[in-house]
Protein backbone atom coordinates (compact mmCIF):
# COMPACT_ATOMS: atom_id res chain seq x y z
CA UNK A 1 0.00 0.00 0.00
CA UNK A 2 1.61 3.46 -1.36
CA UNK A 3 2.20 5.70 1.56
CA UNK A 4 1.26 9.58 0.92
CA UNK A 5 3.67 12.04 1.97
CA UNK A 6 2.78 14.67 4.81
CA UNK A 7 1.95 17.78 3.15
CA UNK A 8 2.35 21.05 5.03
CA UNK A 9 2.28 23.57 2.05
CA UNK A 10 -0.47 25.32 3.15
CA UNK A 11 1.30 25.93 6.82
CA UNK A 12 3.86 26.80 5.42
CA UNK A 13 2.79 29.21 2.62
CA UNK A 14 0.70 31.38 5.18
CA UNK A 15 4.27 31.21 7.18
CA UNK A 16 6.26 32.47 4.78
CA UNK A 17 3.24 35.31 3.90
CA UNK A 18 3.05 36.52 7.36
CA UNK A 19 7.01 36.55 7.68
CA UNK A 20 7.06 39.14 4.38
CA UNK A 21 4.33 40.99 5.82
CA UNK A 22 6.42 41.62 9.04
CA UNK A 23 9.36 42.12 6.70
CA UNK A 24 8.19 44.69 4.65
CA UNK A 25 6.15 46.53 7.82
CA UNK A 26 9.51 46.54 9.20
CA UNK A 27 11.59 47.82 6.47
CA UNK A 28 8.54 50.27 6.68
CA UNK A 29 8.33 50.96 9.79
CA UNK A 30 12.48 52.02 9.48
CA UNK A 31 12.13 54.54 6.61
CA UNK A 32 9.88 56.24 8.98
CA UNK A 33 11.60 56.54 11.72
CA UNK A 34 14.45 57.86 10.05
CA UNK A 35 12.78 59.81 8.10
CA UNK A 36 11.61 61.45 11.45
CA UNK A 37 14.27 61.40 12.97
CA UNK A 38 16.40 63.40 10.12
CA UNK A 39 13.67 65.89 10.24
CA UNK A 40 13.07 66.53 13.82
CA UNK A 41 12.69 69.44 15.87
CA UNK A 42 16.18 69.78 17.24
CA UNK A 43 14.33 72.08 20.47
CA UNK A 44 11.37 69.72 20.72
CA UNK A 45 12.90 65.75 19.67
CA UNK A 46 10.58 62.95 19.33
CA UNK A 47 10.46 60.46 22.05
CA UNK A 48 12.89 57.61 21.02
CA UNK A 49 11.07 55.21 24.08
CA UNK A 50 8.40 54.55 21.41
CA UNK A 51 10.00 54.03 18.92
CA UNK A 52 12.30 51.69 20.72
CA UNK A 53 9.21 49.81 22.12
CA UNK A 54 8.06 49.51 18.58
CA UNK A 55 11.31 47.77 17.62
CA UNK A 56 11.40 45.33 20.60
CA UNK A 57 7.48 44.37 19.45
CA UNK A 58 8.79 43.76 15.78
CA UNK A 59 11.37 41.59 17.06
CA UNK A 60 9.02 40.06 19.49
CA UNK A 61 6.68 38.90 16.43
CA UNK A 62 9.39 37.78 14.27
CA UNK A 63 11.13 35.04 16.89
CA UNK A 64 7.47 34.38 17.39
CA UNK A 65 7.36 33.38 13.65
CA UNK A 66 10.53 31.41 13.71
CA UNK A 67 9.65 29.66 16.94
CA UNK A 68 6.03 28.57 14.78
CA UNK A 69 8.35 27.49 12.29
CA UNK A 70 10.72 25.29 14.25
CA UNK A 71 6.99 23.48 15.78
CA UNK A 72 5.53 22.97 12.27
CA UNK A 73 9.19 21.10 11.18
CA UNK A 74 8.84 19.30 14.65
CA UNK A 75 5.29 18.48 13.96
CA UNK A 76 5.14 17.00 10.13
CA UNK A 77 8.61 15.02 11.00
CA UNK A 78 6.56 13.14 14.00
CA UNK A 79 3.50 12.46 11.74
CA UNK A 80 6.01 10.79 9.18
CA UNK A 81 7.73 8.57 11.51
CA UNK A 82 4.20 7.99 13.20
CA UNK A 83 3.60 6.67 9.45
CA UNK A 84 6.95 4.79 9.51
CA UNK A 85 6.62 2.80 12.25
CA UNK A 86 3.09 2.07 11.52
CA UNK A 87 4.05 0.62 7.92
CA UNK A 88 6.02 -1.39 9.20
CA UNK A 89 3.55 -3.32 10.93
CA UNK A 90 2.64 -4.99 8.04
CA UNK A 91 4.07 -8.50 7.74
CA UNK A 92 4.05 -8.73 12.14
CA UNK A 93 1.84 -10.87 14.36
CA UNK A 94 -0.30 -8.04 16.65
CA UNK A 95 -2.13 -8.97 19.70
CA UNK A 96 -4.69 -6.34 20.21
CA UNK A 97 -7.29 -6.21 23.30
CA UNK A 98 -10.35 -8.06 21.90
CA UNK A 99 -12.60 -11.68 21.60
CA UNK A 100 -12.62 -11.98 18.20
CA UNK A 101 -9.96 -14.12 15.65
CA UNK A 102 -10.46 -15.11 11.93
CA UNK A 103 -10.31 -18.09 10.57
CA UNK A 104 -9.04 -18.96 6.79
CA UNK A 105 -8.20 -21.74 4.71
CA UNK A 106 -4.89 -21.40 5.78
CA UNK A 107 -4.69 -20.63 9.05
CA UNK A 108 -6.18 -21.66 12.69
CA UNK A 109 -7.19 -18.97 14.36
CA UNK A 110 -5.17 -18.09 17.73
CA UNK A 111 -6.29 -15.98 20.64
CA UNK A 112 -4.19 -14.75 23.66
CA UNK A 113 -5.67 -15.01 27.38
CA UNK A 114 -4.50 -14.06 30.63
CA UNK A 115 -5.93 -15.19 34.18
CA UNK A 116 -5.72 -13.64 37.76
CA UNK A 117 -5.14 -17.10 39.00
CA UNK A 118 -5.25 -20.82 38.32
CA UNK A 119 -8.51 -22.22 37.05
CA UNK A 120 -8.81 -25.22 37.98
CA UNK A 121 -12.41 -25.63 35.66
CA UNK A 122 -12.37 -23.18 32.73
CA UNK A 123 -14.56 -23.22 29.72
CA UNK A 124 -13.66 -22.33 26.74
CA UNK A 125 -16.61 -21.20 24.09
CA UNK A 126 -16.41 -20.41 20.57
CA UNK A 127 -19.35 -18.26 18.45
CA UNK A 128 -19.73 -17.70 15.06
CA UNK A 129 -20.69 -14.58 13.72
CA UNK A 130 -24.57 -14.84 14.15
CA UNK A 131 -23.81 -15.95 17.69
CA UNK A 132 -24.18 -19.07 17.69
CA UNK A 133 -21.99 -21.60 19.81
CA UNK A 134 -19.70 -23.67 17.75
CA UNK A 135 -17.12 -25.36 19.79
CA UNK A 136 -16.69 -25.81 23.42
CA UNK A 137 -13.99 -27.11 25.80
CA UNK A 138 -12.87 -27.43 29.32
CA UNK A 139 -9.95 -28.17 31.31
CA UNK A 140 -7.59 -25.95 33.84
CA UNK A 141 -5.85 -23.06 32.85
CA UNK A 142 -2.51 -21.87 34.68
CA UNK A 143 -2.37 -17.99 36.50
CA UNK A 144 -0.36 -15.63 33.88
CA UNK A 145 -0.27 -15.26 30.05
CA UNK A 146 -1.04 -17.88 27.23
CA UNK A 147 -2.55 -18.45 23.66
CA UNK A 148 -5.62 -20.97 22.63
CA UNK A 149 -5.48 -22.73 18.88
CA UNK A 150 -8.77 -23.12 17.34
CA UNK A 151 -8.57 -25.44 13.84
CA UNK A 152 -11.91 -24.57 13.16
CA UNK A 153 -13.57 -28.26 13.82
CA UNK A 154 -16.77 -27.75 15.82
CA UNK A 155 -17.86 -29.64 18.48
CA UNK A 156 -20.04 -31.50 16.46
CA UNK A 157 -16.75 -32.79 14.29
CA UNK A 158 -17.80 -31.07 11.73
CA UNK A 159 -15.16 -28.22 9.91
CA UNK A 160 -16.77 -24.95 10.05
CA UNK A 161 -16.65 -21.69 7.80
CA UNK A 162 -14.04 -19.40 7.35
CA UNK A 163 -14.73 -16.19 8.85
CA UNK A 164 -14.89 -14.38 11.99
CA UNK A 165 -15.87 -16.05 15.29
CA UNK A 166 -15.77 -14.82 19.29
CA UNK A 167 -14.04 -16.74 21.80
CA UNK A 168 -15.36 -16.39 25.66
CA UNK A 169 -12.75 -18.12 28.72
CA UNK A 170 -14.87 -18.15 32.26
CA UNK A 171 -12.78 -20.24 35.10
CA UNK A 172 -13.44 -21.09 38.45
CA UNK A 173 -10.18 -21.43 41.06
CA UNK A 174 -10.41 -25.45 43.29
CA UNK A 175 -12.40 -22.86 45.95
CA UNK A 176 -15.56 -22.35 43.05
CA UNK A 177 -14.38 -18.73 43.24
CA UNK A 178 -14.76 -17.23 39.82
CA UNK A 179 -11.41 -16.33 38.12
CA UNK A 180 -10.97 -13.12 35.71
CA UNK A 181 -9.86 -14.39 32.51
CA UNK A 182 -9.29 -11.59 29.58
CA UNK A 183 -8.77 -12.18 25.90
CA UNK A 184 -7.11 -10.53 23.24
CA UNK A 185 -6.80 -11.31 19.40
CA UNK A 186 -3.89 -12.31 17.54
CA UNK A 187 -3.18 -12.13 13.95
CA UNK A 188 -0.79 -10.86 11.09
CA UNK A 189 -1.15 -7.13 9.44
CA UNK A 190 -2.32 -6.72 5.90
CA UNK A 191 -2.57 -2.81 5.42
CA UNK A 192 -2.29 0.57 6.86
CA UNK A 193 -4.93 3.28 6.86
CA UNK A 194 -4.11 6.80 7.02
CA UNK A 195 -7.53 8.68 6.44
CA UNK A 196 -8.13 8.54 10.47
CA UNK A 197 -6.76 10.35 13.08
CA UNK A 198 -4.73 7.43 14.11
CA UNK A 199 -3.87 4.74 12.11
CA UNK A 200 -5.98 1.64 11.33
CA UNK A 201 -4.20 -1.75 10.98
CA UNK A 202 -6.09 -4.49 8.65
CA UNK A 203 -5.63 -7.94 10.38
CA UNK A 204 -7.54 -10.30 8.41
CA UNK A 205 -11.07 -8.84 7.74
CA UNK A 206 -10.50 -6.90 11.21
CA UNK A 207 -9.65 -3.25 11.42
CA UNK A 208 -7.83 -2.86 14.81
CA UNK A 209 -6.82 0.74 16.11
CA UNK A 210 -2.95 0.46 16.51
CA UNK A 211 -3.68 2.06 19.57
CA UNK A 212 -5.37 -1.09 20.72
CA UNK A 213 -2.12 -3.15 19.92
CA UNK A 214 -0.74 -4.34 23.32
CA UNK A 215 2.09 -6.58 21.05
CA UNK A 216 4.13 -7.29 18.14
CA UNK A 217 6.23 -9.67 17.16
CA UNK A 218 7.33 -11.52 13.89
CA UNK A 219 5.76 -14.88 12.99
CA UNK A 220 7.54 -17.99 14.02
CA UNK A 221 6.35 -20.59 11.90
CA UNK A 222 8.40 -23.28 12.45
CA UNK A 223 7.33 -23.07 16.44
CA UNK A 224 4.93 -25.79 17.62
CA UNK A 225 0.99 -24.97 17.71
CA UNK A 226 0.31 -23.98 21.29
CA UNK A 227 -2.69 -25.57 22.88
CA UNK A 228 -4.90 -23.86 25.57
Amino acid sequence: MAVSGVSGSGTSTATSSARAGIADNFDTFLNILTTQLKNQNPLDPLDTNQFTQQLVQFSGVEQQLKTNEFLETLMLAGQNTAKSDAVSYIGKEVTSSGKTGELTDTDPVFWAYSADANAANSTVTIKDSNGQVVYTQTGPISAGPGTFRWDGKGSDGNVKPNGVYTIDIKGKDANGKDVKISTASIGIVTAVDFTSDIPVLTVGSRRVSITDVTDVRIPDVTAADPEA
